[in-house]
């Protein structure tokens, strides 16, 4: 039985759209890797993270507000939820107004796990952006404003899922 070949679409016949995408999918996606290599501690997974720096960013978001922000089912923030309090990263506290409720916050141990990943993406990005030249920084640098709008774009549009 032979194997039907993968065709790939020629990088000039491809959109500016696939090709944003394709760049920031490969971005992160780098980033994230370089990051894991030499952690004494078990990974998170990227979801973990986010829902950490919800947290950190929104102390005491409950459980479906955090669903809905970073666009997951409540049953699969509540998952996360268990496994970062079991490895010691949450607090899960009764919200007073709804005691049916459960309002999220950092420990100690996830607020210097993230200060650490924080600091060291900005290392890691910081010296490869450093090999760069300068119209190149400075391209990356005046192309900012417009990712953050395209990223709000993104997170707001109701029609999608």
């Amino acid at each position: 039985m032979e194997r039907e070949a993968v065709r790939k679409t020629p990088a000039a016949t491809r959109t500016f759209p696939e090709e944003l995408a394709d760049a920031l999918v490969r971005l992160q996606r780098l980033v994230r890797r370089r990051l894991r290599a030499g952690l004494a501690e078990p990974r998170l997974r990227g979801a973990e993270v986010e829902l950490l720096r919800l947290v950190e960013s929104r102390p005491g978001v409950g459980i479906s507000d955090a669903a809905r922000e970073l666009h997951l089912a409540g049953n699969s923030v509540s998952t996360l939820v268990n496994q970062l309090a079991r490895d010691g990263y949450l607090v899960r506290e009764t919200d007073p107004a709804d005691r049916r409720a459960a309002r999220l916050l950092l420990t100690g141990a996830a607020e210097s796990r993230l200060e650490d990943w924080r600091r060291r993406r900005a290392d890691l990005v910081g010296r490869h952006v450093a090999r760069l030249s300068e119209p190149d920084r400075e391209a990356l640098r005046a192309a900012l404003p417009a990712l953050r709008r395209l990223a709000a774009s993104l997170h707001d549009d109701p029609d999608e899922p």
